[in-house]
């Protein structure tokens, strides 16, 4: 996955004189708490797509569920290039994240399990898991009983952009 410290580099076109740049613990925070994430695929005919889900942060990737026949599936079978992001729909305070990444297919077993846990933990019912047949299962709910795909997105390039009285723009670099 990822490396654990990214280049940090604060953007002063799109900061205000006093700005420092966000250090990438509370960026990574962020990710790790939001409860929304929007996902913008791509498909073949080279059309956004943008959906809202859930996320959780493992290994240093944000980790998503999907079932095979969904558009979003569809479009990463072709490309695997993606953004999440996340934030606060308002402008007076917050951190709003941008990740830019590749989604990797999950196979491994043992991290099924690991994901399963990680969302059991941050979300709850209807969003437990259960692992079966190297696949997830939704345990609740209709939508959630079929099989899911998992993906990790590993940060390339993540964003933060700062809001408020003092705002700023920080980039963070991933080797």
């Amino acid at each position: 996955m990822a490396s654990k410290e990214p280049v940090t580099e604060l953007d002063p076109q799109f900061s205000s004189p006093d700005a420092t740049p966000t250090p990438w613990p509370e960026a990574r925070r962020g990710l790790e708490q939001a409860e929304v994430y929007w996902l913008t695929t791509v498909r073949a005919d080279g059309r956004p797509h943008v959906t809202p889900l859930i996320a959780a942060w493992l290994d240093g990737a944000l980790h998503f569920v999907t079932g095979p026949r969904e558009r979003k599936a569809k479009n990463l079978a072709g490309n695997a290039r993606v953004v999440l992001t996340t934030g606060r729909n308002g402008l007076g305070d917050g951190l709003d994240l941008v990740v830019e990444g590749e989604a990797v297919p999950v196979r491994d077993g043992a991290r099924f399990q690991r994901l399963a846990d990680a969302f059991a933990a941050k979300y709850g019912p209807p969003f437990l898991f259960t692992v079966r047949d190297g696949a997830l299962y939704g345990e609740d709910g209709e939508v959630y009983e079929r099989a899911r795909l998992a993906f990790a997105v590993a940060p390339a390039t993540v964003f933060g952009f700062r809001k408020g009285r003092s705002f700023s723009q920080t980039r963070w670099r991933f080797a």
